[in-house]
C-alpha cells in the first residue's frame, strides 16, 4: 500500500455490541476515483465509512486520510430549526457581510469572511447543481423534505470543496429528477470518492468496486456492469472446480472400493494356501506379513487420495458464494378481482388532493412524484397514521404498511419481542422460524433492534408485517429498498411479485418498479388533485 493513497487502512479490528467480529487485521486503500462499496447487510461498508470517517474508533489498527475529507452518513438527520445557510455552515460569514455593508467596520467581521466575499454566489451555485435551485438561504430546513434534506447535507460537503469524500447510500429517499442530480456529481467528481450503495444506476458510474465479505475486501476493476461479469464468469468457473471435484472424489471413493475388494479376495486366497499346507509354513507367514505390509500401503494410498480429493471438493466448494438471501414466505393472501380493498373519497390530506381511488382485487400502484410531493402523506393518511383533512379512508380488507423510517419496532427490545407484539398467538418456534426465513438465526433473532443495520432493521420491520395475524391482504410500501443489498432486493421483487393482495408501492427506484410490473402508476405532483382509481394510472415511465 502506498502512503499516498487518499485513505490507507492498516490493520483494522472492529466489532459488533455483542462480540461478533467485523474486521479483523484488515487491510484496504483507496485512491483517486471513483470507488463503490457492495457486499451483504451486515458485513460492515457503512462501519468502514464510519472508521474512515472517524465517527468510530477501531479496537485496533490505523485509518490514514491524505487530504480534507467529507462524510455524508445513510441516515441524515438535519435540525429542523436552523437554517439552509447554518447547515452550509456559511451563516457567520453572511452575517459578518452583513454588518460590514451596513456600516460596522470592525476588524473582526473582515476576519470571520477572509476571501468568501461571494458565498452567496457559491451557496446558490452549489444548490443549484445538487438540485435545490432557488432555494432560499433563509428558509428552515422543516420546511424541507426528506429528500431535500439530504441534497442540502451534499450541497454543504461540496461547498468545502473535499479531496475525499464518503456518501453511505446517497440516493435513498431521493426522486428521480435529485437522484439524476447526485449522479451528474459523481460522474464529475475529480478527487477520491467512497461511495456504499445498492442504486444499480450510480454504480455504473464507478471506476471500480470493491466486494466486501466475511471481513475481506476483494477489488473489481470497472462499473457494476463489469463486476457482475466477472463475478458471473467466476461462479460458472467455481461450480465447474466442485462438479469436477465431486466426480474425482467419487472415482477415489469407487478406487478405494476395489482395491479393498482385491485385497480381501488375496488375503482369502492366502487363507486358503495355509490351510491346505502346500508350502512350508516359513515360507507361507513370510509371505503373509509380506502381503499384510504390501495391502495395508495399498489402504493407505487409497485412503490418501481419497482424503486429497475431499480437500480439493472443500475448497472448490468455498469459491462458490453462498449469498443467503431473504425468504419471503408471504401467506395465500388472494383477493377477488371483483373486491373492494380501498377506497378515498374526496381525501385531502395535509399535502393536498382531493384524492378520489378505487382499488380492487390484487391491482398494484406504483406511487412515484418529487420529493415534498405527499407521497409517504398519502400513505401515512391511508394508514391511519396521519387524520385526513377531509374525505374518507375506507380500507376492506387487513392492511400492513412498512414506513419509510422503519420507525414501528421498539429500539430497546429483541427483534423476536418486537414481531411477537404483531403476532400475540402465535408460538414462538413458529416466530423463529419465520425471522429465519429473514436471516435473523438463533442469536440474531435475540438481538436488541437498536444494534441493527439498516438493512438488517429493515428485515425486521418486514418479518413484522408478514408474520402478523391477520396476514395482510392489503401491503403499503414507502421506498421499501432503501438500505437493502442488492441480493435482497431481488428477492424482496420476488417475494412481491408472488404475493396475490393488493399493493401500493412508493419508489423512487425505478428499475425496482419496473420489475413489480405494476397494474397503473400514480405520479404524484405538489398541489396536484388525486386520481380516481387504478384505470387513471399513467403509463410505465
Amino acid at each position: 500500500m502506498s502512503s499516498s493513497s487518499a485513505v490507507v487502512c492498516r490493520e483494522l479490528s472492529f466489532n459488533w455490541p455483542d462480540g461478533t467480529a467485523v474486521f479483523t487485521d484488515f487491510h484496504c486503500m483507496f485512491g483517486t476515483g471513483r470507488s463503490a462499496l457492495i457486499g451483504r447487510n451486515g458485513t460492515g461498508k457503512s462501519t468502514l465509512l464510519r472508521l474512515i470517517a472517524g465517527e468510530a474508533r477501531p479496537a485496533s489498527g490505523q485509518v490514514t486520510v491524505n487530504g480534507s475529507l467529507a462524510y455524508l452518513p445513510q441516515d441524515v438527520q438535519l435540525q429542523v430549526g436552523r437554517t439552509v445557510a447554518e447547515v452550509l455552515g456559511i451563516a457567520e460569514i453572511r452575517a459578518a457581510i452583513d454588518r460590514i455593508e451596513r456600516g460596522d467596520g470592525d476588524q473582526r467581521w473582515f476576519e470571520v469572511v477572509g476571501e468568501d466575499w461571494d458565498v452567496d454566489e457559491r451557496a446558490g451555485q452549489v444548490l443549484a447543481d445538487i438540485g435545490l435551485a432557488g432555494t432560499e438561504l433563509d428558509r428552515p430546513v422543516g420546511q424541507l423534505s426528506g429528500g431535500q434534506s439530504v441534497l442540502l447535507a451534499l450541497a454543504a460537503l461540496l461547498l468545502r470543496r473535499p479531496e475525499v469524500l464518503l456518501l453511505d447510500e446517497p440516493t435513498n429517499n431521493l426522486d428521480r429528477h435529485a437522484r439524476q442530480r447526485l449522479h451528474e456529481v459523481v460522474r464529475g467528481w475529480r478527487g477520491s470518492l467512497i461511495v456504499v450503495s445498492h442504486d444499480r444506476e450510480l454504480l455504473e458510474l464507478v471506476d471500480q468496486i470493491g466486494e466486501l465479505r466475511e471481513g475481506s475486501l476483494r477489488w473489481y476493476g470497472g462499473n457494476f456492469s463489469d463486476y457482475q461479469g466477472l463475478v458471473e464468469a467466476e461462479q460458472e468457473a467455481a461450480a465447474r472446480q466442485v462438479r469436477a471435484a465431486e466426480q474425482q472424489l467419487r472415482r477415489q471413493q469407487s478406487e478405494l472400493v476395489e482395491a479393498r475388494t482385491a485385497l480381501n479376495r488375496r488375503l482369502r486366497y492366502g487363507r486358503k494356501m495355509r490351510e491346505q499346507k502346500r508350502e512350508p509354513k516359513i515360507i507361507m507367514n513370510a509371505r503373509r506379513s509380506a502381503a499384510q505390509v504390501s495391502a495395508g500401503k495399498y489402504r493407505n494410498l487409497h485412503l490418501d487420495r481419497v482424503e486429497e480429493a475431499r480437500r480439493e471438493l472443500a475448497a472448490a466448494e468455498a469459491q462458490v458464494h453462498d449469498d443467503r438471501s431473504i425468504r419471503i414466505g408471504l401467506p395465500a393472501t388472494g383477493v377477488p378481482a371483483g373486491r373492494q380493498v380501498l377506497s378515498l373519497d374526496e381525501l385531502v390530506t395535509r399535502a393536498g388532493g382531493p384524492w378520489q381511488l378505487r382499488l380492487y382485487g390484487a391491482e398494484r400502484i406504483a406511487l412515484t412524484g418529487p420529493n415534498g410531493a405527499g407521497k409517504t402523506t398519502l400513505l401515512d393518511t391511508i394508514a391511519g397514521r396521519l387524520a385526513p383533512i377531509a374525505g374518507s379512508v375506507d380500507v376492506a380488507v387487513p392492511m400492513r404498511y412498512l414506513p419509510q423510517r422503519l420507525d414501528i419496532l421498539d429500539p430497546n427490545r429483541t427483534v423476536l419481542a418486537n414481531v411477537a407484539t404483531f403476532a400475540p398467538g402465535v408460538s414462538e418456534n413458529r416466530l423463529r422460524a419465520g425471522l429465519a426465513r429473514l436471516l435473523f438465526r438463533g442469536r440474531r433473532a435475540d438481538q436488541l433492534v437498536a444494534t441493527l443495520s439498516g438493512g438488517e432493521r429493515f428485515r425486521a420491520t418486514l418479518a413484522a408485517l408478514l408474520l402478523a395475524e391477520p396476514a395482510p391482504q392489503l401491503l403499503l410500501l414507502d421506498e421499501p429498498t432503501n438500505n437493502l443489498d442488492l441480493a435482497s432486493v431481488a428477492e424482496l421483487i420476488d417475494g412481491l411479485s408472488a404475493f396475490q393482495g393488493a399493493l401500493i408501492v412508493a419508489s423512487h427506484d425505478l428499475p425496482f418498479l419496473q420489475e413489480l410490473e405494476p397494474t397503473s402508476w400514480l405520479d404524484v405532483q405538489p398541489g396536484a388533485p388525486g386520481a380516481g382509481g387504478s384505470q387513471a394510472g399513467g403509463p410505465m415511465p
